[in-house]
């Protein structure tokens, strides 16, 4: 929870939006937020390939790093999330972030969100997912690229991350300090989950199973910051509050912790407004984007932050591959508004 705020808060104040940066880039040349987002990746893959050198975590153990690589649910469900973030106004972080600053249309789209998200998990949805979509792999014996080509974290991280993180930093507009406050602690916020996540939640000898156990992760797996999926589990916690097995996991209360976060400062620079649908056409494309990221961003195992930042900080393949497939989906969803802007006029 404590995470969640603080990333909600930085987020807010920052303005830091993974939509935001391709919409920059992309209608206007502007890179100054994609340099942002470059700099939190570059931190967190600093930050999580140290851990794994240090014997802190394993990366082993992660939600991302497995040898089932499905290939065809990264292409397709990051595209959809991308072109689906785009019609919503934003991805699940800002989804949060526009609920904690008064927007209702934040709260539909993170209520149709996490109903699609569920019926991609246990649904209907689901059976297209498993029975059609991830039938469609390959199997590695890690998707990691430090064990896929034999070297170190230290290497692996320094080579990956240090890139990004001179990109970011290489034009003085890369070094503004709302960048490099926003980018350096996004991007420790997600190796502080991994940590708090692979070492201090786990138990090698779980006293009910005795087995090992990472406590309160909602994949029984180590998992880092993601805000799909637990919209789901928010949902389902909610229908189901009186059956006890149901427990608060970690990427719930840190999906809590943002829309607080946002909450506050909001309310602290008095930019707390409330916000509805202004026409049926608005609300219409809302729901559609809802959907598309419900269903993509549990199809391709997360969103911008959990397989953008959270899977990517791993160097996991796949995670990289749902990356570029969401920035695809973005822009192709630019296009199109583009293109029925030009029609209108």
């Amino acid at each position: 929870l404590g995470i969640g705020i603080v990333l909600g808060a930085l987020m807010q104040s920052t303005h830091f939006c993974t939509m935001g940066a391709i919409a920059d880039a992309y209608n206007f040349g502007s890179w100054d937020r994609a340099k942002m987002f470059a700099l939190a990746l570059g931190t967190a893959v600093l930050g999580t390939q140290s851990l794994a050198a240090l014997g802190l975590i394993d990366l082993s153990k992660s939600f991302y790093t497995g040898g089932r690589f499905v290939w065809l649910a990264y292409l397709l469900g990051g595209g959809l999330f991308g072109f689906g973030m785009v019609l919503a106004g934003g991805c699940g972080s800002k989804t949060l972030l526009r609920m904690g600053s008064g927007s209702l249309k934040g709260l539909v789209v993170f209520l149709v969100m996490g109903l699609a998200a569920y019926m991609t998990l246990r649904g209907v949805f689901g059976v297209v997912r498993v029975n059609w979509i991830e039938t469609a792999q390959v199997q590695l014996s890690s998707q990691d690229l430090p064990r896929l080509l034999g070297v170190s974290h230290w290497i692996a991280g320094a080579v990956v991350g240090g890139a990004l993180v001179f990109w970011a930093l290489f034009k003085p507009e890369g070094r503004s300090v709302v960048n490099v406050i926003s980018g350096l602690g996004i991007g420790l916020l997600i190796v502080g989950t991994w940590w708090l996540s692979g070492q201090f939640g786990y138990i090698s000898d779980h006293p009910e199973t005795l087995q090992e156990a990472f406590l309160a992760t909602n994949s029984g797996r180590m998992e880092s910051l993601s805000f799909v999926a637990p919209s789901a589990y928010w949902l389902d916690y909610g229908v189901l509050f009186s059956d006890k097995s149901k427990v608060l996991s970690l990427g719930m209360m840190a999906s809590l912790g943002v829309v607080l976060g946002a909450l506050l400062v909001s309310l602290k620079t008095k930019s707390f407004r409330w916000e509805g649908f202004t026409t049926t056409r608005d609300l219409a494309q809302h729901l559609i984007g809802a959907v598309m990221m419900g269903f993509g961003g549990v199809l391709a195992m997360g969103c911008t932050v959990g397989q953008g930042l959270s899977g990517a900080s791993t160097l996991a393949i796949g995670s990289w591959m749902t990356l570029f497939a969401i920035t695809a989906g973005a822009i192709a969803a630019l296009k199109y508004q583009m293109t029925v802007l030009e029609k209108s006029l």
